[in-house]
């Protein structure tokens, strides 16, 4: 049997220098309602960062704040235009290259992040194989801002990985990440990098 070389990426703070989740918020609804969203959302941002608030609950709240009844034609454009216009300026050079490296080389390529797909799709489809991201729920073509499923987030990244491939076709496994979040991803590697890229 010939074995293969998977290589994960978790996205933000690895291969990117800033958080997505916070930049497409400021670039959907500007400078201004930004700040004003965050001082309100902040108690329960407070609790979150004290681990008194679930992540995941936090991170609803906040996009149902935000986004909640946004038709998804409104909200899929606004994706679009935020990876075309703005992700390519967040992303790490190093990291750039080191997803080069893993493709070219002939390795199954997985981006696996806590953010949600649908702002990072457009950009992620050229340069992996595979984006395992949060889902959001759309409900009669409307956002609600909660999440389908769960947070892809610690252990959730090893479990969606079980789900979606054989992981015995692999010998080696290369994982890239730099948080808590991607701690179970990293132990589960057989070559694991943490804060590996400048």
């Amino acid at each position: 049997m010939k074995y293969r070389k998977l290589a994960l990426f978790d996205f933000d703070g690895t291969i990117t220098k800033e958080d997505t989740f916070i930049e497409f918020i400021k670039f959907a609804k500007g400078e201004v309602r930004f700040i004003t969203g965050f001082g309100l959302l902040a108690p329960i941002l407070i609790l979150m960062k004290l681990k008194l608030y679930p992540n995941w609950r936090a991170k609803e709240r906040v996009m149902s704040f935000f986004f909640s009844g946004t038709s998804k034609l409104e909200f899929d454009t606004l994706c679009a235009e935020f990876a075309s216009e703005r992700v390519p300026g967040y992303v790490r050079s190093s990291a750039l290259q080191k997803l080069h490296f893993h493709k070219e080389r002939g390795d199954l390529v997985i981006i696996i992040t806590a953010s949600f797909e649908n702002w990072l799709a457009a950009w992620a489809k050229p340069v992996c194989d595979l984006l395992l991201g949060t889902k959001l729920e759309i409900k009669n073509n409307t956002v609600t801002g909660k999440i389908e499923g769960k947070n892809c987030y610690g252990e959730e990244k090893v479990n969606r990985l079980r789900n979606a491939l054989d992981l015995s076709e692999f010998n080696e496994i290369h994982a890239y990440g730099d948080s808590r979040g991607d701690k179970e991803m990293l132990t589960f590697s057989t070559h694991p990098n943490f804060k590996v890229f400048k």
